[in-house]
């Protein structure tokens, strides 16, 4: 079996996986469980061409000829054929492992959190490349990292945004810099308690020469300074408010402030609410450890547009924003959309349910909401657990199709000040991932509303 690997899951990350290993010798297997998967004729040549094998509608088994297994992020870690491979002695890593391996020449920068880290990798990468650094965003947005790896133009930085199942099929991942953004209960049908998946998640941090944490996160704030002795903090509400621990990057006024110098003013920053300058004082934090300079930093941060499907405005129809949050597929980070944009609000929320803590978003609901339409497998439970907080102002929809149309039909006559697509769902139910879920909100918007 020498030089043979077997590569589960034909995304992104599994197709550059592949074509990295056969760069580097492997006899490569690429294997999916969907028989039919979104794959053109001409993508199918290029792996044939590559010397890939395909297999499709297949499931890994531990007969399959392979001794190095890697995984793409939505399969799980303890999937039976995973372990009883490794009880056979294979080695199995996941996409971004193998990238390290392949860069680990060059600093990274990996950051993770349960909510924020699209935002601070997007804001990261975007300050970096403004001192002329080759610093692409990949992980979970952007590239893949092993496409990365492919480039021929090699990264000056590599700036990854790291869930918690990249970190825990990377094992030797270490990162020059680790940022942590924030910490709430999530994937807990995969990691089954919050102290595994905070575990997993401090496994990157730990391998970090530095690391950055949000000080205004309670989780981490109570929990993490044992953890990280050295760590650097952040609070955008001052140094004092940080103390005891190591105050480094903290808003005075309206200035960032990085180990008390003046870096960039907060208002620069193109995106509001209080969790986008917290996920601003990471980004520059980084920025400082990597020596940047701070004229430098500040035109970055003046230069960032955003990041589509968070708090994404795609038009204003009568003077209503329509905005696409699809990336707050969690409670808290649901929460958070609902209380940034303006209210009274008309939300439109559901898909496929995730364990975890809704109340203060049922909160937010009843504070901020004007109507709530309801979407995907979630809407019976989400419809119950309105009820119960006496909360009747909602309607079973169904489709993102006919909430675009029922929030036109009823925004004017409620008075709405927005209509916010934020799910608090995972997207699996109707959609492959967030993406295609806010592509087609964005999409329906522009359609029905932009000639209107």
């Amino acid at each position: 079996m020498l030089n043979h690997a077997h590569v589960i899951g034909l995304g992104k990350s599994g197709i550059a996986a592949a074509r990295l290993l056969v760069q580097d010798g492997w006899q490569v297997v690429l294997s999916d469980r969907n028989p039919n998967p979104p794959l053109d004729a001409d993508q199918r040549h290029a792996l044939a061409a590559a010397g890939i094998t395909l297999k499709l509608g297949h499931s890994f088994a531990p007969g399959d000829a392979a001794n190095l297994v890697v995984v793409s992020p939505g399969v799980p870690w303890d999937l039976p054929a995973l372990v009883a491979a490794r009880e056979e002695g294979r080695e199995i890593i996941g996409e971004a492992e193998l990238a390290w391996r392949a860069l680990k020449d060059r600093p990274w920068v990996g950051i993770t959190g349960t909510n924020g880290k699209t935002t601070t990798t997007a804001l990261t990468a975007a300050i970096f490349q403004a001192a002329d650094l080759h610093a692409p965003a990949c992980g979970n947005i952007g590239y893949a990292a092993c496409e990365l790896a492919l480039n021929p133009q090699v990264p000056d930085w590599v700036i990854g945004e790291l869930s918690s199942y990249q970190i825990e099929a990377a094992t030797t991942l270490a990162p020059r810099i680790g940022l942590w953004t924030t910490f709430t209960p999530d994937h807990l049908a995969r990691h089954k308690t919050l102290e595994n998946y905070f575990h997993i998640k401090a496994q990157l941090l730990h391998r970090a020469e530095l690391q950055v944490l949000n000080g205004d996160d309670p989780f981490l704030r109570e929990h993490a300074p044992t953890h990280f002795p050295q760590a650097h903090w952040t609070s955008i509400h001052g140094r004092d408010a940080i103390a005891p621990l190591t105050p480094y990057a903290y808003i005075e006024g309206d200035w960032v402030m990085v180990a008390n110098r003046p870096i960039v003013q907060a208002s620069t920053l193109a995106m509001g609410g209080d969790h986008n300058r917290q996920n601003l004082l990471m980004a520059v934090a980084a920025a400082c450890l990597a020596d940047l300079d701070p004229k430098v930093i500040a035109a970055g941060v003046a230069q960032f547009p955003g990041v589509p499907h968070r708090l994404e405005t795609v038009l204003t129809w009568r003077g209503i924003p329509f905005i696409n949050d699809s990336k707050a597929t969690n409670y808290d980070a649901a929460e958070v959309g609902l209380r940034s944009v303006p209210a009274p609000a008309i939300l439109i929320a559901g898909g496929e349910i995730k364990a975890g803590d809704d109340r203060a978003w049922m909160a937010q609901i009843q504070q901020r909401a004007a109507k709530v339409l309801l979407i995907g497998s979630a809407a019976p439970a989400f419809a119950q657990r309105l009820r119960d907080e006496g909360y009747e102002a909602y309607e079973m929809v169904e489709t993102m199709d006919r909430a675009v149309e029922r929030s036109t039909a009823i925004a004017l006559e409620l008075g709405a000040q927005a209509v916010l697509l934020s799910p608090a769902c995972a997207s699996f139910d109707q959609y492959p991932n967030f993406e295609v879920r806010g592509d087609h909100f964005r999409h329906l918007c522009q359609t029905y509303l932009a000639a209107d």
